[in-house]
């Protein structure tokens, strides 16, 4: 490893530049990951009803470049730099004057914060770099579900099973208790799901919040699982009680749940210990 690597502000900071890095390409896979899903299923529709797929250009995480929805701008690798060439565009597109949204730099500014703080934590080690990449799939999925209220396979499995082959070798919890975190943090919701439906004859959450919480179980144990579930649930309570005073958004309408699990994950991540003995006291 690289002698300037060895101190931690400074592995923090190249931690930083290379999380913004990253959160560009996030902002990428939150945008085209939920499209392609979309794709698919009318590609598996169509087959099912016997007709032949439409034809349509590649698209995928890497094709086609990026552009402006708006007028079809080509975005330049000039104007691609994080969080600096938003600022340096003043939030417009170059060639129509479209606003862009600052949602762009703001993933993009979480994923240098996020690593930074993985970095800080873990140091520049292997518990650090798979902290990074845990966080960094909890920053997509939450922005995905937000937009979506989908949780997609390709990103929730991955994590899981990402979780399990960490604590292989025990980088955050012993193996038993990454195996046993990913099947109760499975068996909880799932049950909570079929208990919801029964009383109230509907679904309550999607199934892609069992698999997040499984894989927060296999990342962080089943130990950190009654602090992840009950700090899912405050936040997502005060953000809902919020919308509906603030915004009078309707109480009956859905709110995405993974995005609160994504964020008592990442807490108890950097602080389920202390977290724990508070909400928990023995």
């Amino acid at each position: 490893m690289p002698a300037f690597l060895l101190d931690p502000a400074t592995a923090a900071i190249v931690a930083a530049v290379v999380g913004l890095c990253v959160g560009s390409f996030l902002n990428v896979v939150v945008h085209r990951l939920p499209k392609m899903m979309e794709r698919s299923w009318q590609r598996e529709c169509a087959e099912l009803a016997g007709h032949p797929p439409e034809a349509a250009p590649r698209y995928n995480l890497v094709v086609p470049r990026s552009a402006c929805p708006a007028c079809g701008h080509r975005i330049t690798a000039g104007e691609n730099i994080p969080v600096v060439s938003w600022l340096a565009l003043r939030g417009k597109c170059s060639a129509c004057g479209a606003a862009i949204s600052p949602r762009y730099p703001l993933v993009e500014l979480l994923g240098g914060v996020v690593a930074a703080g993985a970095i800080w934590k873990f140091g520049p080690t292997w518990q650090g770099i798979a902290a990074c990449a845990f966080l960094w799939a909890l920053l997509a999925l939450t922005f995905i579900d937000f937009d979506t209220q989908l949780l997609p396979d390709d990103l929730t499995l991955p994590l899981l099973w990402g979780g399990l082959l960490a604590n292989l070798y025990g980088l955050f919890v012993p193996l038993p208790e990454a195996v046993i975190g990913a099947i109760a943090g499975y068996l909880v919701l799932w049950s909570i799901y079929w208990l919801f439906k029964l009383i109230r004859g509907k679904e309550g959450m999607g199934h892609g919040d069992f698999k997040l919480l499984a894989a927060l179980g296999a990342w962080l144990g089943w130990k950190m699982l009654p602090l992840i579930v009950l700090a899912s649930s405050v936040v997502g309570a005060l953000i809902g009680i919020g919308l509906v005073v603030l915004k009078g958004r309707d109480h009956n309408v859905p709110l995405a749940f993974g995005p609160y699990l994504a964020i008592a994950g990442m807490l108890a991540l950097f602080w389920g210990a202390p977290l724990a003995k508070i909400w928990f006291p023995h």
